[in-house]
């Protein structure tokens, strides 16, 4: 195998790794801290709920947008530039 082919495999894991523990640990830690705050707030969990939703649902926003950049450079690198299609 050759090593450029090796290291863009070792760069994809490298990045699905990072990527899985982002959606994973860091709406925890919101969550967790939410709770805290709930407890010094003596409330239901509203916290918990309202910082580990909104840090999941941008977690999945960033992931989002990061593979659609990736897939139009992808893309680009494949077929050359888009070109704009003139409307009658």
């Amino acid at each position: 195998m050759d090593p450029r082919e090796r290291r863009e495999t070792y760069n994809g894991a490298s990045d699905a790794w990072s990527q899985a523990v982002e959606l994973t640990v860091t709406p925890l830690i919101f969550g967790f801290l939410g709770h805290r705050l709930d407890l010094w707030a003596h409330t239901s969990p509203i916290f918990t709920l309202v910082l580990g939703l909104f840090c999941l649902g941008y977690v999945v926003w960033k992931a989002f947008m990061t593979y659609e950049a990736r897939m139009e450079e992808h893309q680009a690198r494949l077929v050359g530039p888009r070109r704009a299609v003139e409307q009658p």
